[in-house]
């Protein structure tokens, strides 16, 4: 921990350090006793304060996890500030900068991070990126995205733009499936991997404006605007979204 951390913590109201207190307690036994052998009752314990302190804080161990999730998102923003806000337009540069930007804030939690994923996984689970407790997190990932096309030198055609950050929140996605299962030191391959996609994306973005891919682009538009919103849904309710017919005209 970085001594102007330190310094931000000592500032914060008590309640926030408490808090604060708690969440690094959390993330240290899910490292030490794995996320399934970890109690709230422990986690109060090991930190200091009552279980009832614990629970009105954070209600569950997932709320645990999703303050995690709040904080990578944060760190991750506050990280990539100088490259969304900075004179580098270059697209590539850009999408390179923000994926390698995650990797550096989440290293730190890599031995545990397939203990989350296991949970992540399952579509039932407030922890999947696409529940709706996950929505704040998600929301700033896409949010990233969007500064990173608005501020490159790049035209993008009018009708994918606005589905263009979510599409690199999802390749985001899954370049942390890749991460959590990347045993390379210093998740070098994870590294590699973001050297590799981030001019073939920025490629094929700044290619969507010409004519000849138009019905390319149409299609990817359509696709998202069908499936994000039920990606969410049917994480929300475990069960796909049926279509609502629409009554015949005449």
């Amino acid at each position: 921990m970085t001594q102007e951390k330190k310094a931000d913590e000592k500032k914060a109201p008590k309640s926030e350090q408490t808090r604060t207190l708690i969440l690094e307690t959390a993330l240290r036994l899910f490292k030490e006793r794995g996320y399934d052998k970890t109690t709230m009752r422990a986690i109060a314990q090991e930190a200091g304060v009552s279980v009832g302190n614990a629970y009105y804080y954070f209600s569950s161990k997932e709320h645990l996890v999703q303050g995690f999730y709040d904080r990578i998102a944060e760190e991750h923003q506050a990280a990539v500030e100088p490259i969304l806000n900075g004179p580098e337009k270059d697209l590539h540069a850009r999408i390179k900068g923000v994926y390698l930007g995650w990797l550096d804030i989440a290293e730190p939690y890599h031995e545990f991070a397939s203990q989350f994923f296991k949970n992540a996984a399952d579509p039932d689970s407030p922890l999947s990126p696409f529940s709706p407790e996950s929505e704040g997190p998600r929301e700033a990932a896409i949010e990233v995205h969007r500064r990173v096309i608005s501020g490159a030198s790049v035209k993008v055609d009018p009708e994918l733009a606005e589905a263009l950050p979510q599409l690199l929140w999802l390749q985001q996605m899954g370049l942390v499936l890749f991460w959590v299962y990347d045993r390379s030191e210093g998740a070098a391959n994870s590294r590699r991997l973001v050297e590799r996609l981030a001019p073939v994306t920025a490629r094929a973005i700044s290619l969507s404006r010409f004519r000849i891919l138009r019905p390319l682009v149409k299609e990817t538009h359509e696709l998202l605007s069908d499936f994000m919103p039920t990606a969410a849904g049917m994480a929300a309710s475990g069960k796909p979204k049926r279509a609502t017919a629409k009554p015949p005209t005449t």
